[in-house]
């Protein structure tokens, strides 16, 4: 088998977490590069997304997505967007990335949005 980098090494562990935990919750996946930064809501049993945004949006994209406060934003609107699906506790999933930064942005602004995890 081929050796795994430090990040796939780190989203395995959190996957493997996340079903422990999970309880049928749906997932708060995020994506991050280097100049945006991407969140959705994953119902992982049908295997559809509930929820989406991201810093591409025409409303977002007039600053950059490389921001705490673009990702706060991102997280505020994602929430919204999974309250109108009917979605209100979700499982975090940071994938191979640090619970810090615009990471950590990302979830305060969900929480702020109402999203429990």
């Amino acid at each position: 088998m081929a050796k795994l980098t430090v990040f796939e090494q780190r989203r395995r562990r959190v996957r493997t977490a996340l079903r422990l935990k999970g309880g049928g919750r749906p997932r708060l996946s995020i994506h991050r590069t280097s100049q945006h930064i991407y969140a959705q809501v994953i119902d992982d049993s049908k295997g559809i997304t509930l929820a989406a945004a991201s810093t591409l949006e025409p409303s977002l994209r007039g600053a950059t997505g490389a921001t705490t406060t673009a990702a706060a934003d991102v997280g505020k609107r994602l929430a919204e967007r999974a309250k109108a699906a009917g979605v209100s506790a979700v499982v975090f999933d940071r994938g191979g990335f640090l619970f810090h930064g615009r990471v950590k942005a990302l979830a305060d602004g969900a929480r702020e949005g109402g999203l429990e995890f």
